[in-house]
């Protein structure tokens, strides 16, 4: 599908946010299951942050552009794609795949 079919709106980054966010609840609960452990998350219009522990992933988003920092200073940029996906430097990757590979490493 070509992304004139799609309205690239702020609306459309904004429900992509919210997915995103309740990916990342639903993955840091699945994580944290087997040991009791809870992580922390909070959602605003531009702002995700989830911490577990001394682990911390904070999330910014201005339209469909997402830059993220860890605890540990390590950022980078990503881009949510019309097709829902979030674009980097490593190319494009499905929301839950980059969603269950953070809460992964904030649950250990």
């Amino acid at each position: 599908m070509s992304s004139q079919c799609f309205d690239l709106s702020g609306d459309v980054w904004g429900e992509l946010w919210i997915s995103l966010s309740s990916l990342l609840r639903s993955y840091t609960v699945a994580h944290g299951l087997h040991r009791n452990a809870h992580a922390t998350v909070e959602l605003d219009e531009d702002r995700i942050l989830v911490c577990h522990g001394k682990k911390c992933l904070e999330l910014e988003r201005t339209g469909a552009d997402v830059n993220w920092k860890r605890e540990d200073g390590s950022k980078g940029a990503l881009q949510f794609t019309a097709a829902g996906r979030l674009s980097g430097p490593a190319g494009e990757e499905e929301m839950d795949m980059a969603a269950e590979t953070w809460a992964r490493e904030l649950m250990q």
